[in-house]
Formats: structure tokens, sequence, C-alpha cells
């Protein structure tokens, strides 16, 4: 069974109500209906009835949910709690009847606030910003975590490295260049949902272009500073580097890279330094690999919000969903 089929299962055994705001695009139409045929989650999708006969025609939708703004009872409440939690920032009625009507992340961020969903999947057709920012406004953060990131999770076929080919890869879509202090809470956020996610324990490599001091630079020093504040902050992990990327997964260069390394050799967490490396990384092992890349996966938010890639397919919102209801469960 492989890691994807292990999370649908998960997702079935405590279904959670997984609100898409993206009506207006085909792909969300479809990967809400495997999920349905699926059991995967209960399935709010938001649209107008002009969305629904374009976009959802010809397919089963009997079961999902259709919730139009515009129209539904809960919207004025929704307004109502907007303006509540952001009159600190000056949000006046009219501003906030403009995001809830306007924009429905917003409708479905305010459903998970007021305890009408449990989470939401995005991004096929926005931004991330787009898909973050509501989050961020009216959800927040978990408590004592320090900023939100993201990982994929990857399903490397026919793969001996990792957890039986699967891995986490943080940062790939949110932090572009985070400091020492970031990077050591990426690698605590990632650790946290690799156990959660997987079910194994985490072995978190701190990548570089340099194993244990190999080359010394700017960029190396960034990474030495996370990997001594990482295992400060989250001694309960095992954390290590800075590590190259194949130090960090094949035993065998591990053992001659970084012989005293807890983790060479044995990494299924990969942290990279920067965004360019762990987008450029993820997708890489994707193409190259044939792997199945599940993100970005929002970690971080007290509730599971989900950015898609714009390039996805129906079976990648599947995918987060059930990644999503997961995340909701535990």
């Amino acid at each position: 069974m492989g890691f994807i089929d292990v999370i649908k299962e998960k997702a079935k055994s405590d279904l959670k109500t997984i609100v898409l705001p993206e009506g207006m695009d085909r792909r969300t139409w479809e990967g809400a209906v495997q999920a349905k045929n699926e059991g995967l989650a209960k399935l709010i999708v938001l649209a107008t009835p002009e969305m629904v006969e374009n976009y959802a025609k010809d397919l089963d939708i009997s079961g999902i949910t259709v919730i139009d703004p515009a129209t539904s009872d809960k919207t004025e409440g929704y307004i109502d709690l907007l303006v509540e939690l952001r009159k600190a920032k000056g949000m006046t009625k009219e501003d906030a009847e403009k995001l809830v009507l306007g924009d429905f992340t917003y409708f479905g961020t305010l459903m998970i606030k007021n305890g009408d969903a449990d989470g939401l999947v995005s991004g096929a057709c926005h931004s991330t910003a787009n898909t973050l920012r509501p989050a961020l406004q009216i959800i927040k953060t978990k408590p004592g975590v320090k900023l939100v990131s993201s990982f994929f999770l990857m399903e490397v076929p026919d793969c001996e490295f990792g957890c039986n080919g699967t891995f986490v890869f943080a940062d790939c879509g949110l932090e572009p260049n985070p400091t020492p202090e970031k990077l050591a809470a990426i690698a605590g956020s990632s650790a946290e949902s690799f156990k959660k996610m997987v079910g194994e324990e985490p072995i978190v490599a701190m990548l570089s272009h340099s194993s244990y001091g190999s080359a010394k630079n700017d960029d190396v020093a960034k990474v030495q500073e996370a990997v001594k504040i990482a295992k400060e902050t989250y001694p309960e992990y095992l954390i290590d580097g800075e590590l190259q990327l194949d130090a960090a997964i094949v035993p065998k260069v591990g053992a001659s890279k970084a012989p005293d390394s807890p983790v060479a050799g044995k990494a299924n967490v990969l942290i990279f330094p920067d965004l360019d490396a762990g987008n450029i990384g993820y997708k890489l092992v994707q193409r190259l690999a044939k792997a199945e890349a599940y993100g970005p996966v929002c970690q971080g938010i007290a509730a599971p919000v989900n950015d898609l890639s714009r390039g996805c397919s129906s079976e990648d919102i599947c995918g987060v969903i059930a990644i999503t209801a997961v995340q909701a469960s535990v």
C-alpha cells in the first residue's frame, strides 16, 4: 500500500468537512467527485449556479454540498464575524461584505473559524497569497508556532531511500530566504508533520552544498546556525547538518562524508536552505523520478488550509483533500 493510500484510509476513518472555494475550476469539481466517491471527506464547493452549470457539467455531484455565498443564510453572520475579527485593522461592514461575497476563500476560511468546516483546499486557479492571506488574518498560527511554512509529501517509486521512498521536502512553497531562526522553525514543523502524516519517526537533514564544514561561506554558516538552533529548540527530534543531499540519504555516502552524524544516510525529512533550492528540488524529483508530489501542504496554521499548485490535476486535488482531512483529525 502506497503512502497516499494510507492517508486515504486515515481520512475515511474520521470524516472531516473540507471546503473547496474554487467552483470556477473544472478540476475542483473532478477532485471533489473523486474524493466523494472514495469516501474521503464531506465536501463543500463554493460556487454560483452559473459556475455549477459551466464547470460541473456531466459530473455526478450528488452528495457534494454546493453553497453560493450570495444566497447563503450564513453569509450575514460571516460578514459580522469578519468585522469583529478585523476591527482593530479598521475593517468596516462594507469592506467585509466585499471580501466575503467577492472572494470565496474568505467565505471558506470564515466557515472554518465558525466551526462549519474543518479544512480548506484552494490554489488551482489562485495564487498562494490569495489562499493564505485569509487564513493568516482569520485563523492565524498555532499557539507556539513562529511561522507558517509549507512542505511537499514526496512518494518516490522503487526508492530504497527515506521511509520506503516517502519524504517530506520543506520549504518548497512559501519562505524565500529563511533566516537561521526560520529555517530551524521549518525543521521543527516539518518533523512534526512527517510524524503525524507518515506515522514514523522523522530523521531531519538540514541540506547544503557542504557536509560538516567541507565548504566555508555565508550560505553554509546560515545552515550551521539553523542546525544549532533546531537541536536546542526541538530536542525531541533527530536533526542534523549541514549535509549534502547524497550524504543525507545514501548510507554509503553519509558514512564517508559525515561518519559521526546520526542522520547522514538515513534522512526522510529534507530541509532546503531556501525556496529556490526547495522548489527546484521537488520538481526535479517529481519529473525525473516520476514521484508523486502532494502539496504544498501548509503547516503552522491553527486549522488546515492547503495551497495547490496551479498546475495541479484533479487527482492531486483529491490527494490534498485527504491530507487536509488527516491534518484536521490530529
